[in-house]
């Protein structure tokens, strides 16, 4: 006997190269799922938390113009890290009742092969935590931060992006590497939670800030060691004036520049500046230190359960605003991870 449930998939209609997306390119789209084709190794996902991240993007735009993985294809479901609970199985790996996470279809269930899916403790943590400070976001902190930063006690670190996700598992990181960490922010109550809360020993508005050049001479009188870069263009290029002799840069992101077509970007001109000090500037992809997934989540888990990583939860109700919960990341009204719930039946 078929079993057809009501589904709501987030789909992209057509592409879009510059500014913001619209309900012109992402639409919520209302099927009917017959739960029955779930085919032998696969399993039937009822969702409960979408991760929303900037680099979905870069996917949204031209097929020729994604950095690092294909584009999303037109009048499609789009993907993004999920979590759910196992409703169906035809997989002997996973049972019903099974809480699963992976990188699968937006959408209210999902049909899912097994390869892509893997089971969490809830006991040890929250879902929602293995989108956050458990899952890539956290992973894309302690790899930038500790492989490619490579932190030592004293070290000057400045992350901008601070109040978001990676950057506030970043900031704490450093802080319990022994360095001096100060926050970029949007709003001056960023500024005041990253100081009070998260342990940041200073952070700044940058919206309020003039001149960024004088403003990094006020905040790092003895230069940069470590600059986690979540932003790009002006920021960028002031940090690079500032940087000391063999600084490191994890490149993890642009977020400033992710709305503009690569044409009308913002050009950095002071690049060089790498050479005479000696720095790296080292892009990153998350997905290919998978395999360090288990060596990660021990020591933030760990440190975690210590109380020494906090961290904050931006929830959007409903898969019908992820459109919102989506074009917040790009304007600073989001604190900490954005996800959307979905709402129980």
């Amino acid at each position: 006997m078929d079993q057809v449930v009501r589904n709501r998939e987030v789909v992209l209609l057509s592409y879009s190269s510059e500014g913001p997306v619209t309900e012109d390119n992402l639409k919520i789209r209302e099927t009917q799922l017959n739960l029955n084709a779930c085919k032998e190794g696969e399993v039937v996902v009822k969702n409960t938390w979408a991760s929303v991240d900037p680099y979905l993007r870069w996917l949204m735009k031209e097929p020729n113009t994604a950095l690092y993985m294909d584009s999303f294809k037109l009048d499609q479901t789009i993907t993004a890290l999920m979590v759910g609970k196992v409703v169906l199985s035809a997989n002997p790996e996973f049972k019903v009742g099974d809480v699963v996470t992976g990188v699968y279809e937006v959408s209210d269930y999902s049909i899912v092969g097994g390869s892509k899916l893997r089971k969490i403790d809830t006991n040890l943590a929250k879902p929602s935590d293995y989108l956050g400070p458990l899952g890539m976001i956290g992973l894309t902190a302690w790899v930038g931060l500790l492989l490619i930063g490579e932190p030592k006690p004293g070290d000057e670190v400045l992350v901008s992006a601070a109040a978001g996700a990676t950057g506030l598992i970043v900031g704490q990181l450093a802080k319990i590497k022994g360095c001096r960490v100060v926050g970029s922010v949007g709003t001056d109550q960023k500024v005041k939670m990253l100081k009070e809360e998260f342990g940041f020993d200073d952070a700044f508005n940058y919206k309020t800030e003039t001149d960024l050049d004088a403003t990094l001479s006020k905040y790092f009188p003895r230069g940069i060691d470590i600059y986690f870069e979540n932003v790009g263009g002006q920021m960028l290029e002031a940090v690079l004036n500032h940087i000391n002799m063999n600084a490191r840069i994890p490149l993890c992101g642009m977020i400033s520049q992710y709305n503009q077509d690569w044409k009308e970007s913002y050009g950095v001109r002071n690049i060089f500046t790498l050479t005479g000090k000696c720095a790296k500037m080292q892009g990153f992809l998350v997905h290919q230190h998978f395999h360090r997934m288990e060596e990660f989540a021990k020591e933030v888990g760990g440190y975690m359960q210590q109380g020494k990583i906090k961290f904050r939860e931006d929830v959007t109700q409903g898969i019908e605003n992820f459109l919102e919960a989506f074009n917040s990341l790009f304007t600073g009204g989001n604190t900490g991870k954005a996800l959307v719930q979905f709402k129980a039946d």
